[in-house]
């Protein structure tokens, strides 16, 4: 016995070369698995806008479901059950607030219906009203961003001037939200404004660095099959996305591969057309999970 050996003691002994070199070939193995499957989450999570899935949910019930179906944030469109609403007192915001931590849940934004494209001014003087008064309750119940919305061009005005006042009332809200520590969200809606080159006119029309756009996963958005040339158009925008069925053949798996590659790390939200009874919820939104997972781990053809 070597000196060596001798002095390892009676139960061990020295590796020889060909052990040696499949340990080290089995460590490179497990991190190189460890690499891909780090490479193969996506750095943004599932949630789910409560329009249409939960609209006829109790907050305890959408955060219970969420819950237990893992899903990571909610956006809370006003008008539903919930109640999650302005008109909440400061006690009543501090319990929305709390019972979506302990839930685990991040409550990262407010779906309203504010819109700015009214020829009336009065009419667009009381949206940026009413989107300034979500941004406080989105601060108090510690959300991130408030959703407001274009719902298409009106008649008999020029699509330029529309655009221009949607952008104008847009660096408005920017303006006032950035105040309460909140971002405004332009999704991309309406009939007309849901194209992205429309979207995209409206966003240069605002410019203001605390405005972005909701990606709405709208046909509009496909060209030829595919998605980039509307991604690339919106993409300096993007802070929240919206997906819907998931089986409507939509490209998602287009989406979640240019999300990936953007280093978008924020959420991609359920927003589900239909209701769906609150019995259901949970098996509902375990069905759509796996379908998600499987979806972003797939790569579209080139």
């Amino acid at each position: 016995m070597s000196q060596n050996a001798a002095a390892a003691g009676p139960h061990t002994r020295a590796l020889t070369r060909r052990e040696f070199l499949r340990a080290g070939a089995a460590a490179t193995l497990a991190a190189g698995l460890q690499t891909r499957a780090a490479a193969q989450s996506p750095p943004f999570g599932l949630g789910l806008v409560t329009y249409n899935v939960a609209r006829d949910w109790e907050l305890d019930t959408v955060l219970r479901v969420c819950r237990e179906v893992g899903l990571r944030a909610v956006e809370f469109r006003t008008t539903h059950r919930h109640g999650v609403e302005p008109t909440l007192g400061q006690l009543a915001r501090a319990d929305v607030r709390q019972k979506c931590r302990d839930a685990g849940l991040e409550q990262i934004s407010l779906g309203t219906t504010c819109e700015f494209q009214s020829p009336d001014p009065a009419v667009v003087r009381t949206n940026i009203r009413q989107c300034v008064h979500f941004a406080a309750l989105a601060r108090d119940i510690g959300a991130i961003g408030v959703k407001v919305r274009p719902n298409g061009l009106p008649s008999g005005v020029p699509p330029d001037q529309t655009i221009a006042q949607i952008g104008r009332a847009l660096i408005e809200c920017g303006r006032r939200a950035a105040e309460f520590g909140v971002e405004v969200w332009m999704e991309v809606h309406g009939p007309e404004t849901q194209i992205p080159s429309n979207a995209r006119r409206i966003m240069d029309a605002c410019g203001h660095r605390n405005v972005g756009v909701t990606w709405n996963s709208n046909p509009t958005d496909v060209v030829n099959g595919s998605i980039r040339q509307s991604f690339e158009l919106l993409r300096p925008f993007i802070r929240s996305v919206h997906i819907n069925d998931l089986e409507s053949g939509y490209p998602y798996a287009e989406l979640f591969g240019l999300l990936r590659s953007s280093g978008y790390d924020r959420f991609t939200l359920c927003e589900y057309g239909e209701a769906v009874d609150a019995a259901q919820g949970a098996a509902f939104l375990r069905r759509y999970k796996e379908r998600w997972e499987a979806l972003v781990q797939s790569r579209p053809a080139a």
